[in-house]
Formats: structure tokens, C-alpha cells, sequence
């Protein structure tokens, strides 16, 4: 049983990780060991995990920070970004700890507060306790209930009530190890009423060990609020990344969300979304690139709960070598979930014979006024398309090269941040003729 050495684990070192972590973080952790216990990790015997067995990736000797000692890294010199024009405020976390001695920043508004879970713990002890762990059920949920267990901290943003923040915020998650190492990483955005913030999560891989990482994200949209929180994951081939999504809006919201997978081992995406008042808006994207034996699983729950909502979902994937490609759908439309619009589309590129894509979208509707669709393609490159290129004068592996870019175009497109837009773009060039993964001048990824 891959589960009974992390609760052997947890029941031998529960006293260290109430030292080193923080009240409001610790009282959740009995409730969630005991779903933890009864759950397990999710396997292959599960419908919604057909093609990814999650449990095999803990089945190892992994190592887990419980003692919360600082990691020797100076991530102001292992990571330097030079997105043309970006102009972020830069945080930083590493492995899953906040790191606290960051540089000054550009001033953000009154009220604002971002960085460490814990310190937001201390500081705003009533709104961290109306919404940690709140959204993210993990009731049913052993990756959810896991990470409850073992985080001790984690990234928060709180945008009080009318406040806009301008100015991309950006997190910088960096792993770094000198042993196989269990990371649980946690993230909570909370946006009051009229406001909005934009945040960029960067994943980059330090050493070459075995990583397993768990995040949990949590977003809160209230009345009239606005949220984008986009995924760039630039790790190494020895990290597998398990991370869960969970979004709550109330009336009048957007939440543009987007993940973009460039370079990785194994990822899981869980995406889950909830529209609970009228005229929420929510539009997801996703794109995997992946080659060799690579590993993408996404899966996209979106319940629309009340009338007059709107949904867009596009994921996206180009697979080459014996890559995988996983992509589950499904769009609940409820009985009272009237004038509902709702559309999700798939498509996917298999570049050789041995890349494999696996493809379920649902749609599950009880509501008789709605406007509800889902596409699914999936295939090669167009040899039409080829020909055309290639008639005009264009070598046949740039003709490749320009039709495969030009197929990432619309997801990229989902992204609010212009320049963020224009140096994707350059990267998936990049990808996809095999030069080095470099998010402009990072010594990371060197």
C-alpha cells in the first residue's frame, strides 16, 4: 500500500509540522488525514483517471522538507526574466516555501497583501480562515487531502474591495533538491468585490532529481471581480507534477485561466470551476507540447450552477515521439442554469506514429434554454497545407515548424498580458525546432 508510509509519516512527524507552520494551516490537517486515509491516492481504477496513475508517482523513497529548513538558493541569481516589457512584481517560491527576502517592489495598493500563506495566516486571520481550504474540497479528493496535510506554506493575493492592481504579478516557483523530494506547494487569490489582479506562475527546475509536486490553487471571484492566473511549466523530464485548480465567482466575474506546458515529465491538471452567480464569465485554455516519453493530463470540470453564465474552454496538444496526451471535458449545466452558453473544444496534433492522445468531452446538461457545444479533432498536419507552403518556396521542416506554431496561435491568443503573448509565442518556436528551454536570460534552465 503506496499510502500507508506517508500516514506512518505524518503520525511520526504531525508535532513537527505544527512547529514549523502556523495555527490556521494546522487545524485543517487532522480532518484532511482522515479523508486522506479513507481516499488514497487516485489510480487508473478510477474513470477520471483512466490513463494517469497518480498513486505511482509517490511509490518511492521521496524526502519532504518537515522541519522547514531554508534552501540554499538565491533566486534572484538562478532567475532572471526578460520578457520584453512585462514589468512584474516578482515573487518567489522555493519548493513550497515563500521566500521571504525578496527585493523591494514596486508599491502596490493600500490594502493589497501578497506573499506567504503563513504571515496572511497571522495578519488577516478571519478572511485566511473564510476561505483556506474552503473551495478545494478534499473531502473526495486524496491529492487534495494530501497536500492538507503537509503544506506549511504557500502564495497568497488579497485584492480588497475596488481595488485594481495594474501592474502582472509574478511567482516564481523554483525547485531545488539534493535528494528525491516531495514538494506541497499551496496558492490562494482573493478578489472582493470590483476588483481585479493578474498573476503569471512560472515552474523551473533547479537539480536534476526525482520531484513529486502537489499544488493546490484556490481562486475566489466576488461580485464584479476579475482574475487571470496563467501557468507557464518549464520543468525538468524527473518532475511529476500532480496540481488542482478550484475557482468560485459570483455574479458579474471573469476568471481567464490558462496552463501552458512547454517542457515536463508527468503532469496531471485538475481544473475546477464553479459559476454561482449570474452573468459569470470563464474562459480556459490549455497547451501541452511534448515529446520523447512525456506525460499531459488535463481534466476540466465547469459547473454552471445559475442562468446567464458563459464558458469557453480550448485545450490543446502537439505530440511527438512516444508522448501521451490525456484531456478530459465535461460541462454540468444545472436545472436552473437557464440562457447558459457553454462551449469546449479539443484538438490535437499527433506528430508521429507513436504519440497518443486520449479524449473524453462531456457534456451533461438538465436545463432546456442553453446553447451548449463540444469539439473534439484530432489527426496530423495538414498535407494540403504543406504543399501550399512548400510550393511557394518554403523548406519542408520550416513549413512543419510554421503550421505547428500557427496551430498554438488561438490558445495563446486566450492571454491578457500583450507581451507575455509575444514572448510565448517565440518560445514555442523554440519547443518545437528543440533548442534549449530558456525563459529568456534564466540560469535555471541552463
Amino acid at each position: 500500500m503506496i499510502e500507508q508510509q506517508y500516514i506512518d509519516l505524518f503520525n511520526d512527524y504531525r508535532s513537527e509540522l505544527d512547529a514549523n507552520s502556523v495555527a490556521g494551516l494546522n487545524r485543517h490537517r487532522d480532518a484532511a488525514f482522515e479523508a486522506f486515509s479513507k481516499s488514497g491516492f487516485p489510480t487508473s481504477k478510477l474513470e477520471d483517471y483512466k490513463h494517469t496513475d497518480v498513486s505511482r508517482a509517490f511509490d518511492g523513497d521521496l524526502g519532504l522538507n518537515l522541519r522547514n529548513i531554508p534552501i540554499p538558493v538565491n533566486p534572484y541569481e538562478a532567475f532572471k526574466c526578460d520578457v520584453p516589457n512585462l514589468n512584474t512584481n516578482v515573487y518567489f517560491l522555493i519548493n513550497d516555501r515563500f521566500y521571504s527576502n525578496g527585493e523591494p517592489q514596486a508599491p502596490l495598493p493600500k490594502g493589497v497583501f501578497v506573499g506567504s500563506l503563513q504571515r496572511f495566516s497571522e495578519t488577516h486571520t478571519d478572511i485566511f480562515n473564510k476561505y483556506y481550504a474552503q473551495i478545494a474540497d478534499y473531502s473526495d479528493n486524496g491529492v487534495v487531502a494530501y497536500n492538507t496535510m503537509f503544506t506549511q506554506d504557500g502564495f497568497v493575493i488579497y485584492v480588497p474591495e475596488n481595488v485594481i492592481i495594474e501592474k502582472p504579478l509574478q511567482l516564481i516557483n523554483i525547485l531545488r533538491g539534493g535528494v528525491d523530494l516531495n514538494v506541497n506547494r499551496r496558492i490562494l487569490i482573493i478578489a472582493e468585490k470590483n476588483a481585479q489582479v493578474k498573476l503569471l506562475v512560472c515552474d523551473h527546475t533547479v537539480d536534476e532529481v526525482q520531484f513529486v509536486v502537489t499544488q493546490v490553487a484556490e481562486i475566489f471571484a466576488d461580485r464584479d471581480a476579475q482574475v487571470d492566473f496563467y501557468e507557464l511549466e518549464e520543468n525538468s523530464e524527473k518532475v511529476k507534477k500532480i496540481n488542482n485548480f478550484f475557482s468560485e465567482q459570483k455574479e458579474n466575474t471573469n476568471i481567464t485561466a490558462s496552463g501552458i506546458t512547454l517542457h515536463n515529465g508527468f503532469t496531471r491538471n485538475n481544473y475546477r470551476f464553479r459559476l454561482l452567480g449570474e452573468h459569470a464569465e470563464a474562459h480556459i485554455g490549455g497547451l501541452a507540447i511534448s515529446d520523447k516519453e512525456q506525460h499531459v493530463d488535463n481534466f476540466a470540470f465547469l459547473d454552471h450552477a445559475v442562468p446567464n453564465c458563459h464558458s469557453n474552454e480550448l485545450f490543446k496538444y502537439a505530440l511527438d515521439d512516444r508522448a501521451t496526451g490525456v484531456f478530459c471535458g465535461k460541462i454540468l449545466v444545472e436545472k436552473d442554469a437557464q440562457k447558459t452558453l457553454a462551449y469546449q473544444n479539443n484538438k490535437n496534433l499527433c506528430v508521429s506514429e507513436d504519440a497518443k492522445m486520449f479524449s473524453k468531452p462531456q457534456l451533461e446538461i438538465y436545463a432546456d434554454d442553453v446553447k451548449c457545444s463540444h469539439g473534439l479533432t484530432t489527426g496530423q498536419l495538414d498535407q494540403d497545407a504543406m504543399f501550399y507552403l512548400q510550393a511557394r518556396g518554403i523548406p519542408k521542416e520550416e513549413a512543419r515548424l510554421l503550421l505547428m506554431v500557427a496551430f498554438t496561435q488561438d490558445v495563446v491568443d486566450l492571454i491578457r498580458i500583450e507581451s507575455l503573448q509575444d514572448r510565448l509565442v517565440q518560445l514555442i518556436n523554440k519547443r518545437f525546432r528543440g533548442e534549449l528551454m530558456r525563459c529568456g536570460n534564466c540560469n535555471v534552465c541552463k
